[in-house]
């Protein structure tokens, strides 16, 4: 457990760090506003799973849910940072992100990669929530 929580932590700066250079990028995207959703995306991200990495000793769940809880927020906060800056290199996404993209439309099969990555996570980061409040019931765990 303490593994795991050290790995959320280590995990929640490199997706900061990776926001950051995001930031510093989004001039040279095709679609700035897009790369700028990566970049408050990757930050919000990189965040929440330190938090979560401080979250993880009072979470009260099996080996097994602990690893799909793991596995769920590192898998949403990622994708949910790289498809906007995808979008914004292909200058794509306005069937996802149609209020960052504006009318960057980029191919069908673009336009798929971006709808299921962002559905995928979001779907991902909904059972993430569900299973920490179930870890989060009862009495806090034992030492």
């Amino acid at each position: 457990m303490a593994e795991q929580a050290r790995r959320l932590l280590r995990l929640g700066v490199v997706l900061v760090l990776f926001a950051l250079l995001i930031g510093l990028a989004i001039p040279a995207l095709a679609v700035p506003r897009l790369g700028v959703a990566a970049h408050v995306n990757g930050v919000v991200g990189g965040v929440a799973l330190m938090v979560l990495g401080l979250l993880w000793p009072h979470l009260r769940l099996g080996s097994r849910g602990l690893g799909a809880a793991l596995w769920l927020a590192v898998y949403s906060f990622f994708v949910a940072t790289i498809m906007p800056l995808l979008g914004g290199a292909w200058a794509a996404g306005a069937t996802m992100l149609p209020l960052a993209a504006g009318t960057a439309r980029g191919t069908p099969m673009q336009e798929a990669i971006i709808s299921v990555g962002l559905t995928s996570a979001g779907v991902c980061v909904f059972v993430l929530f569900v299973l920490l409040f179930l870890g989060l019931r009862g009495a806090p765990p034992r030492p």
